[in-house]
């Protein structure tokens, strides 16, 4: 299993998470980020620490957020690989509590 980034992180891009994976999985685009599933060990660490609650065990991820699954994987493998904590997005704070965001994602 391995965890999914979702909704919430789209247009807010907290890395708060980035900072406590302990094998470097978090992918970043430029306004999302993604967590590469062939690199994520199942620690649970990155959970904890999003403010948004974008993260779930990919068994966890709701009925109507299924399509990040497979978008966490194929973007991880396009994406550079994020290993600080930035700044989130400028306007994060509009974006935070918006829902069904995938269609703002920029690749």
């Amino acid at each position: 299993m391995t965890y999914v980034v979702t909704d919430a992180c789209v247009k807010c891009k907290y890395s708060d998470c980035v900072d406590v994976c302990p094998v470097d999985c978090f992918r970043e685009g430029p306004n999302f980020l993604v967590i590469d599933p062939d690199e994520c060990i199942d620690c649970t660490l990155c959970v904890a620490e999003c403010p948004v609650e974008a993260i779930y065990a990919e068994d966890d991820v709701p009925v109507d957020m299924q399509d990040y699954i497979s978008l966490n994987a194929s973007l991880a493998k396009q994406w550079p690989i994020i290993i600080q904590k930035k700044d989130p997005l400028p306007d994060h704070e509009q974006w935070a509590g918006i829902h069904g965001k995938i269609d703002q994602i920029e690749r």
